[in-house]
C-alpha cells in the first residue's frame, strides 16, 4: 500500500507528465492500495473506531472535503479526488490502529528502504530515468518525475530507517545502513531543500534521545532547542538573504512567493469557501483561478506551493481552520510523546521534516500521497499510543517438600 502510494512507479511505467497526471490507468493502479486499506480495516474495526474517535479535527477535514463538491468550480474532478482522499487517509489510520510504535517504524521504514535500492539502481544502472537531463542535468531523480521529489523522499526516509532502527535494536544495523543509504541518495539530488530539512530532522532525532537519556540531559535539551527557535527566527528576519545566499537560494524561493502572491489574490475572491478540493489546477478554462495565477506569474504553477494556501484556496476558512487545528492537535502530541512515549523516535523527526517541506509545497490532504498516510498515520498513533507492559507477579520459590517422619 504504501509503494504504490510513493508514486515511485509513474516514472518508470509512464513516463510522468502532465498528460498522464490524471489518467484512467493512474487512477486505476491506485485501487489495489484502497483494497488494502479496506481489508486491515476489516480486520480492525473496532480499534479503527477509536482512533477516529481521538481525531474529530481529521473527521473535521473530511467532511468540509466532501461538502466543497458543491461549490467547486469543478465538481466532477472533486467528486472523484474526495474518493481517492478518503481512501488513501483510511490507509493511515488502519496503520496507525493496527501496529505498535515498533512494527510501525519497520512498515514505514521497509517501503522506504526498497524505495532507496530502486532509486540506487536506476541512478547507476538506468541513467535515463534515475538521473535528469534538462532543468538540472546529472542530478539523481531515483524513481520519480523531478529531483526535489526524490531528495524530500530520501529524507523522510533516512528519518524513518534511524528511527526503525532505534526501537529495534536486533535488526539496527539494517536500518542504520537503510539510512545511510538515503541519506547519501538525499545528497544526490543535490537538494538544498531536502538537505536543510534532513539535517534538522537528525537534530529532532538526537534532541529525542538526549530527552530520554535523564532529567539533567532533558532540561538541557529543552533549553537549547528553545534557544535555537528564537535564534533561528531572528536570524530570519533581520539576515533572510544571507541564510538564502548560503543556500544558494533567491528571495523568492525559486518564484514560490510570486505564486503565493497570486493565490492570494485569488483567494480574496472566496476567501470563505474556496474553490473545491483539487478543483483548481487542471481547470483550463480561460476565466478559471488557474488562468488568473497562470497571467500574474507568467508561466502555469501545478499547486500552492504552501499547505496552509492551499487548504485556504480550496476549501476556504472552514477547511483553513480544521487543517490547522489538526496540525496543532498533532504537535502538541508531539510535544508530549517527546517526554513520555517512545514513538518519539519516529514521529518528531518525521512531523519536523514534514512541517518544513509544508511551507514550500503542498503535501497536507493529499490524495494517493504516502507523505499524507504517513503524516495521519503518525497523528492517530500518537493519540492512542501503545498499552504499557503488564506487569507480571513475581514468582515465590518453590517451598521445600517437608520431610516425612520416620
Amino acid at each position: 500500500m504504501l509503494l504504490i502510494y510513493s508514486q515511485g512507479w509513474e516514472l518508470p511505467l509512464v513516463g510522468g507528465g502532465d498528460e498522464t497526471a490524471d489518467s484512467e490507468l493512474l487512477r486505476t493502479l491506485f485501487l489495489p492500495a484502497y483494497a488494502v486499506g479496506v481489508a486491515l480495516m476489516a480486520l480492525t474495526p473496532w480499534r479503527l473506531v477509536q482512533g477516529l474517535a481521538r481525531q474529530p479535527f481529521l473527521i473535521a477535514i473530511m467532511i468540509v472535503v466532501a461538502l466543497s463538491i458543491f461549490w467547486s468550480v469543478s465538481p466532477d474532478q472533486t467528486s472523484r479526488r474526495i474518493f481517492a482522499l478518503l481512501f488513501t487517509t483510511l490507509g493511515g489510520v488502519v496503520l496507525a490502529v493496527r501496529y505498535d510504535w515498533a512494527r510501525l517504524a519497520e512498515v514505514l521504514a521497509t517501503a522506504f528502504a526498497i524505495l532507496a535500492f530502486c532509486c540506487l539502481f536506476t541512478g547507476l544502472f538506468v541513467p535515463s530515468i534515475g538521473r535528469m537531463t534538462d532543468i538540472f542535468p546529472g542530478a539523481w531523480r531515483g524513481i520519480w518525475e523531478e529531483k526535489n521529489s526524490f531528495g524530500d523522499n530520501m529524507a523522510l526516509g533516512a528519518a524513518l530507517c534511524a528511527g526503525a532502527a532505534i526501537l529495534n535494536p536486533k535488526r539496527a544495523a539494517f536500518w542504520w545502513g537503510s539510512a545511510m543509504l538515503s541519506f547519501l541518495l538525499m545528497i544526490m539530488s543535490t537538494s538544498k531543500t531536502s538537505l536543510v530539512s534532513e539535517l534538522i530532522g537528525a537534530a529532532a532525532l538526537a534532541l529525542v534521545w538526549a530527552v530520554r537519556r535523564g532529567r539533567a540531559s532533558s532540561v538541557a535539551a529543552s533549553w537549547t532547542v528553545v534557544t535555537a527557535v528564537f535564534g533561528a527566527i531572528a536570524v530570519m528576519t533581520f539576515a533572510a538573504d544571507s541564510v538564502f545566499g548560503l543556500l544558494g537560494k533567491d528571495a523568492t524561493l525559486t518564484g514560490r512567493t510570486q505564486i503565493w502572491a497570486a493565490v492570494i489574490r485569488q483567494i480574496k475572491e472566496r476567501p470563505w469557501q474556496g474553490f473545491g478540493y483539487a478543483a483548481i489546477w487542471d481547470n483550463t478554462d480561460k476565466w478559471s483561478p488557474l488562468a488568473w495565477i497562470t497571467h500574474d506569474i507568467g508561466f502555469r504553477a501545478h499547486h500552492a506551493h504552501n499547505s496552509w494556501l492551499e487548504q485556504w484556496l480550496s476549501l476556504g476558512v472552514a477547511g483553513l481552520v480544521a487543517w490547522s487545528a489538526f496540525y496543532l492537535q498533532t504537535l502538541v502530541a508531539n510535544i508530549v510523546a517527546l517526554y513520555r512515549d517512545k514513538g518519539a523516535f519516529v514521529a518528531l523527526p518525521f512531523f519536523v521534516i514534514y512541517s518544513l517541506t509544508s511551507l514550500t509545497e503542498s503535501i497536507a490532504v493529499v490524495y494517493n500521497d504516502v507523505r499524507w498516510v504517513i503524516f495521519v498515520a503518525l497523528a492517530v498513533k500518537l493519540a492512542m499510543p501503545d498499552p504499557p507492559p503488564a506487569r507480571t507477579a513475581p514468582r515465590r520459590p518453590a517451598r521445600p517438600a517437608a520431610r516425612l517422619a520416620d
